[in-house]
């Protein structure tokens, strides 16, 4: 079956572009957030002509939704190409001290100048940049130590940049989810889908359902917590092979759903994105040429 055609360009989103290019001389740092499960398909492939010049870190969000294995393999693959990213966990706040000490790092090297031309030291200016509900407004509110910007799981929460101060050593900018005016990897594009990191009228949740039990049959070990058929299996009590994705759901919601496809599908995205399927790495680091 071929990939549906998933495109998803709000107003919203291109209007904090807009406001986000007005904004990017006024900052001192980026802070890239991507999501653990798709590591690759989840980075923006214009940050780095927007960033020109600025120091960048690389967040891991949701490092607990993949396995220790996957995110061991990540992390080495991308020191090899000279990144050393910091992996977070925004909701239950592992990895926060390690994001702030970074962003202090970069805030001290940039104060070190400012000193030199004989300019009095300010806090750094981080903008905090990412797909849309890959977490950056749960890191924010990690950060802060309080909700101090709104965060839910679902796309499009975030609709203007906001400034959020840290005691003195950090500024925050928050930004919207910012997409690419077309998606034009559209296998990335099932992977945004699937991870909810896209807005859910893009695309026909069947699709994306049977797109996440095609990836989640043909998985190698390292890149689930546990065998997924045989949880598959046990979970929903059907034990139609994962992959004839069509008809396992419609086996599935024959159990589940009144015999529901639609329904079905929405349940079983919504047990993937909340975890209750274990840890999944969706991607893995690509080798090297």
């Amino acid at each position: 079956m071929a990939s549906p055609g998933i495109q998803w360009y709000p107003g919203h989103v291109a209007r904090a572009e807009r406001q986000l290019r007005q904004q990017l001389d006024r900052v001192d740092l980026v802070l890239e957030v991507c999501d653990a499960r798709i590591l690759q398909a989840s980075r923006h492939p214009s940050l780095e002509r927007w960033a020109g010049n600025k120091p960048r870190v690389l967040v891991v969000n949701r490092r607990d939704m993949v396995p220790p294995a996957a995110r061991s393999s990540w992390h080495r693959w991308l020191q090899q190409q000279g990144e050393d990213p910091v992996w977070c966990d925004g909701r239950g706040g592992g990895g926060s001290k390690a994001l702030l000490q970074a962003a202090v790092e970069a805030g001290a090297a940039l104060n070190t100048r400012r000193q030199r031309r004989g300019l009095r030291p300010r806090p750094v200016r981080a903008l905090m940049l990412g797909f849309p509900n890959v977490g950056k407004s749960a890191l924010i509110n990690r950060l802060v130590g309080r909700r101090a910007v709104a965060s839910e799981r679902r796309a499009g929460v975030t609709r203007s940049l906001q400034w959020v101060r840290m005691g003195g050593q950090v500024d925050l900018l928050d930004a919207p989810g910012i997409l690419p005016p077309r998606l034009q990897d559209q296998e990335a594009a099932l992977l945004l889908a699937i991870c909810d990191d896209i807005g859910q009228a893009a695309y026909d949740h069947e699709a994306v359902a049977q797109a996440l039990l095609r990836h989640l049959a043909n998985l190698p070990p390292p890149r689930v917590g546990q065998p997924l058929t045989g949880l598959l299996a046990s979970r929903y009590g059907v034990t139609t092979d994962p992959r004839a994705p069509h008809r396992w759901l419609q086996a599935a919601a024959a159990e589940h759903a009144s015999g529901c496809t639609a329904r079905m599908a929405q349940r079983l995205l919504d047990d993937f994105r909340r975890g209750r399927l274990g840890a999944v790495a969706l991607q893995a680091p690509q080798p090297s040429p």
